[in-house]
């Protein structure tokens, strides 16, 4: 062989190539297939037929051999070449090796950068490492370890980019945690990595514009995700709500109709228009509509639950009790079904189920600070202030930037004499946000303290600062002329009542806009026009339709009184049977838990007041 190569090398033609003598093709044309496979050719760097395979030679080679032939290639390795002693099996891995070794850089959820963030990912994991990276990001979310649940879903980002559901849920956790401008941030970058192509983007940043107060560029987003895709409901749903709340309630009323119009029947639609109805006193409206809403979806325990508030308000104490049940039932764990049913037994005067009712809604939800508070303010009316107090400083220890917690418990201090306290707890909650709803209920709530306790310019100051927060408040601008009136101002006290009569928004809602809503809910029906009458709702016609909620499937008449005023009747649930199967929760014993089982910590500081 080295004599061959030799040879060839010494031959002064020019056109000389390696494969050129079909001779000698067969005597080594057999070793070519071999090399690459079993191992690397074993020569050394010194080997004289290495110079064969240079550069030059090669071009030669190539030059001299016909376009319509293949040429064979042969490649030096890349990795220095093992000397005569090493064995074959050294040599070169196994195929097997090889796919083990692939399939081990796929089995890491993520794999350590190289420090350079800025680069792409070398080799991006599989889809379904996403899925399970934003469920647990989820968990450490609803757990409040923030910090774990915001590296993880960054590196979400970092490796799905296109994919929005990471940036939705790293803009919740930051909003959750009162960082507006991060939050923004993550959104804003969220819709430039998609290219405003995902809707739920759009409408979370538009959520969070309207928190911040920022409503004009709400409206905005909110119609960029419409743009996006037309038949994302929440978009449609949140803008009206919005627009609600700036008291265009014709605009609102549009909007809602386009989501049903685009989307097709929806609970959260229904139940919004229903409470439209049921504001502008059109019940037998509102109670269409919360039915279609319950019809969508038998599990939405938000129907239920504002279904009754309905009935409670217009005191049909039966059907809002049997509404409560439902509600239950469709969300056993739901804290807010539990909590207005718990007020809603106390005000009736059963106090013991009241009460009841509002332990188990804090067994189920340890962390929530509302139930607390109103089963303090329960305890205060009805037990002891030391009892109650440690319900609040419980509650505060839950959630300390819960503005309703320290309100309500500066105002049981200021009743206990306790002024000084009073002061420090009504700070307290001020300075946690001071352009809040909240907040203007604080200063109202302040102000009347200072007025009791003969600091006229504080309390001035206070009823004032609450009126720039919330101008529409009734309550405030009649305290405030209760008190010039009390020192002797009565002119003063008819500037106040004028000024409020001048300023307030009054919202005309008129009845018109159902005759187009019905061709959107259904046109094929033309009873419901009849349903919808837009005329009062008679006597007899808000009995049958109440005894149409209590009758239910079992088909037990109920007779009028019954349905007026049945403030006592049961309706046959159990409640502590149904907590003992449902949720394995056995009431009896829930004084027990309450003063033995202290809430889980939470790692912010929280400032003592007493």
């Amino acid at each position: 062989m080295q004599q061959l190569l030799s040879s060839s090398s010494s031959s002064s033609n020019p056109n000389f190539t390696l494969f050129s003598n079909p001779n000698h093709l067969s005597k080594f044309s057999f070793k070519i297939p071999v090399l690459p496979l079993l191992s690397p050719p074993r020569c050394s760097s010194r080997d004289s037929s290495t110079q064969l395979l240079d550069h030059d030679d090669r071009a030669r080679t190539n030059a001299a051999v016909p376009d319509s032939k293949p040429v064979l290639v042969v490649r030096r390795p890349a990795l220095d070449v093992p000397s005569d002693s090493e064995t074959d099996a050294e040599a070169a891995p196994s195929p097997l090796d090889l796919g083990l070794a692939e399939f081990a850089k796929k089995i890491a959820i993520f794999e350590p950068d190289d420090g350079d963030a800025a680069s792409e990912p070398k080799e991006k994991p599989l889809k379904v490492n996403l899925d399970l990276a934003l469920y647990r990001a989820k968990i450490l979310t609803r757990n409040y370890r923030y910090a774990e649940a915001q590296q993880l879903l960054e590196k979400c980002i970092y490796y799905w980019p296109e994919d929005g559901r990471a940036y939705v849920a790293l803009g919740k956790a930051l909003s959750k945690q009162s960082k507006w401008g991060e939050a923004r941030a993550v959104y804003e970058k969220g819709c430039q990595a998609t290219q405003g192509e995902n809707p739920y983007i759009w409408q979370c940043w538009a959520v969070l514009e309207d928190k911040m107060g920022n409503t004009r560029r709400a409206r905005g987003l909110f119609d960029a995700a419409t743009v996006a895709d037309k038949k994302h409901i929440a978009a449609w749903h949140g803008w009206g709500v919005l627009e609600l709340k700036q008291g265009n309630i014709s605009k609102a009323r549009h909007l809602l109709a386009k989501g049903l119009k685009f989307c097709g029947g929806n609970e959260y639609i229904y139940q919004t228009l229903a409470r439209l109805e049921a504001k502008a006193s059109r019940y037998e409206q509102a109670r269409y509509l919360f039915r279609q809403a319950t019809r969508c979806n038998p599990k939405s325990c938000a129907s239920w639950l504002a279904w009754a508030q309905m009935e409670m308000q217009q005191e049909n104490n039966r059907a809002a009790r049997q509404l409560f049940e439902k509600s239950i039932q469709a969300s056993p764990k739901n804290r807010f079904a539990w909590h207005i049913w718990g007020l809603f037994e106390a005000k009736m005067g059963n106090v013991e189920k009241g009460r009841k009712l509002l332990k188990i809604g804090h067994a189920l939800n340890p962390r929530d600070p509302v139930l607390l508070q109103s089963l303090a303010l329960l305890e205060y009316e009805h037990s002891t202030a030391n009892l109650a107090r440690q319900l609040f400083r419980r509650a505060s220890e839950l959630d300390p930037r819960h503005q309703p917690v320290w309100t309500a418990w500066g105002w049981m201090e200021w009743k206990e004499g306790n002024i000084a306290t009073a002061r420090k707890l009504y700070q307290k909650a001020l300075s946690i946000n001071s352009t809040s709803e909240t907040a203007a209920r604080c200063l109202q709530a302040w102000g009347v303290l200072e007025q009791r306790n003969g600091n006229l310019s504080t309390a001035r100051r206070l009823f004032r600062s609450s009126l720039n927060i919330n101008s529409q408040s009734y309550v405030t601008w009649m305290t405030w002329a209760s008190l010039e009136e009390n020192q002797g101002n009565s002119v003063r006290a008819e500037e106040i009542r004028d000024l409020y009569f001048q300023q307030r928004t009054e919202v005309v809602d008129d009845a018109s806009w159902v005759m187009g809503l019905l061709d959107i809910i259904d046109p094929a029906l033309d009873r419901i026009r009849s349903v919808l009458n837009l005329d009062q709702a008679s006597q007899q016609s808000r009995l049958d339709s109440l005894r149409t909620i209590l009758e239910g499937e079992s088909g037990k008449n109920v007779d009028e009184e019954s349905v007026s005023n049945d403030m006592e009747s049961d309706t046959g649930f159990d409640v502590d049977a149904f907590c003992i199967e449902r949720l394995s929760l056995d009431p009896s014993k829930l004084q027990v838990q309450m003063e033995f089982s202290p809430p889980p910590p939470v790692k912010r500081s929280r400032e003592k007041v007493l």
